[in-house]
């Protein structure tokens, strides 16, 4: 195996160091995602995508076999879930970084990524954003979570183990739309009561009570009032 080139050189005018492109290897079962995601990164001359997975095994394979300067893995990838493929890769190649790339992440899926070595989390739909930040931030020594650059990672964890403490609220796949209209229906509001308050047509709010009940297998009114204060969907009245 060739090793890998000095991440700086000189330049042919005076002799001044430059940066080497930051070499990457994308990992992630969604071809639609990498092709996305390629396209952005090799838009910016900084970067390098020097290998592409498509499942944890391959995702170990590409990087011990390219040594990049940074791995974004998904978090949720077919035959080797995202952080099983991170610790062997963190056996195998412990000096890349790795960035997982995630729709949805709760506290302690946090906590365990950064113990067992990742470097940065981003949330899919905040790649345009986020994603060449956070490679930067990772390349330059720092931490990427929750949307920013972190520099001291015990407060870090600190704080998530913290969050992590908080029972997660279930929303059984309502929409913040959909928790709106079950709060209101909690507080007795008639259909034209919602449209009203967030200038929605009766027709959108009967939608909208047509998926709730789908979702939480409910049939009535009186039930969804009943189910939400049962699961907390809303909060407690003082």
């Amino acid at each position: 195996m060739t090793a890998r080139t000095s991440p700086t050189k000189l330049s042919p005018v005076a002799g001044r160091p430059i940066l080497s492109n930051i070499r990457i290897v994308l990992a992630d079962d969604h071809p639609v995602v990498r092709i996305g995601v390629r396209n952005m990164l090799q838009s910016d001359e900084g970067f390098d995508v020097v290998g592409e997975a498509g499942d944890g095994d391959e995702a170990i394979t590409q990087t011990l076999e390219t040594l990049p300067d940074i791995l974004l893995l998904d978090l949720n990838m077919p035959r080797l879930p995202g952080l099983e493929a991170m610790r062997a890769i963190m056996n195998g190649s412990p000096t890349v970084k790795i960035i997982l790339l995630t729709s949805t992440v709760t506290p302690q899926q946090i906590i365990e990524a950064l113990q067992i070595g990742a470097r940065g989390i981003v949330l899919k739909d905040a790649l345009t954003d986020h994603l060449t930040s956070a490679i930067r931030t990772v390349v330059s020594g720092d931490y990427w979570i929750g949307g920013k650059r972190v520099v001291n990672l015990v407060q870090a964890l600190h704080d998530l183990t913290k969050q992590a403490a908080v029972p997660e609220r279930k929303t059984f796949g309502l929409t913040p739309r959909e928790m709106d209209v079950v709060g209101c229906i909690v507080e007795g509001c008639s259909n034209r009561d919602i449209a009203k308050q967030f200038t929605l047509s009766e027709e959108t709010v009967k939608r909208h009570l047509s998926n709730i009940f789908d979702k939480t297998g409910v049939s009535t009114r009186l039930e969804l009032a009943m189910f939400a204060i049962a699961h907390r969907l809303v909060a407690p009245q003082a």
